[in-house]
């Protein structure tokens, strides 16, 4: 499958001024009155819940590469929580990474770490991607499925809903910080992954055939999914630190799920070094 490309991507200005708004509301925390120890605590609750949850869990390691099995109404959960990031539905945000480990690090590659650290990092989502119309595809398993269609149709609403519910707990606080702060570092927590580990790191794996690097920081900041390299060279394995110092705090939740009996058939990688 070949995607089709343009030297001349048309700016996509829905995600852009979106994109530009909601940094510009992150600057409001600067703000003292808007300032509380509080509301960081929510942020910080709900980059976790979000984040790590959600996108980490529920997105990637889950439904993208059903590494592992729960559950149908905790996948639901798991995949509610990865909407409250608005990185888009969940139906589109997996079809993407699907369609990025075919064709990692290629011209077919929606942010190919080939073109720089900035296309990969942010620049590929402010033009319209030839990768968005093969998404079908690679999505059959969960296109068809009404709670994921209604979580890609209504994610934005979902989360002017949070908004609210945080309004009315805390005030402006809790909604500059628990949104606006809270979405802008978890975007560039994620888009690390596609940017600084394919750049910045070790690789154990050099036969994988990208540029995936093993970046221990990015690693921390996103609950383990900086280990990107073993994850290519592994991609459907559930445990992404796959040496004894490579902290990977996903693969402890699943650990506990699995202890728990909310996760099953678990798939892990045979080492090869």
């Amino acid at each position: 499958m070949t995607i089709a490309t343009s030297t001349k991507l048309k700016i996509n200005w829905v995600n852009t001024l979106f994109f530009i708004g909601l940094h510009i509301g992150a600057l409001f925390a600067l703000i003292p009155s808007n300032f509380s120890w509080r509301a960081v605590g929510v942020a910080l609750f709900l980059y976790w819940v979000s984040g790590g949850l959600g996108v980490t869990l529920g997105f990637h390691r889950l439904v993208t590469h059903r590494s592992f099995q729960t559950p149908k109404w905790l996948e639901y959960f798991l995949v509610f929580c990865g909407t409250l990031t608005c990185e888009g539905g969940p139906i589109e945000w997996v079809g993407i990474h699907r369609i990025h480990h075919l064709h990692s690090d290629t011209a077919n590659d929606p942010h190919d770490s080939n073109k720089g650290f900035w296309w990969s990092h942010l620049g590929w989502m402010i033009y319209h991607s030839p990768a968005h119309a093969e998404v079908p595809r690679f999505t059959k398993d969960i296109s068809d499925d009404p709670v994921y269609q209604f979580l890609q149709k209504y994610f934005i609403f979902l989360q002017i809903a949070l908004g609210l519910v945080l309004f009315f707990l805390g005030g402006w606080s809790f909604v500059v910080w628990g949104i606006f702060v809270r979405i802008v570092w978890v975007y560039h927590c994620t888009w690390l992954v596609n940017s600084a580990t394919h750049k910045f790191g070790y690789r154990t794996y050099p036969d994988s055939g990208d540029n995936s690097t093993n970046c221990w920081w990015v690693a921390l900041l996103v609950f383990g999914e900086g280990w990107h390299n073993n994850h290519h060279a592994f991609q459907y394995s559930a445990r992404h630190g796959l040496q004894w110092w490579e902290i990977d705090m996903t693969w402890m939740t699943i650990q506990l799920l699995q202890l728990l009996g909310l996760a099953t058939n678990i798939k892990l990688a045979d080492k090869r070094a």
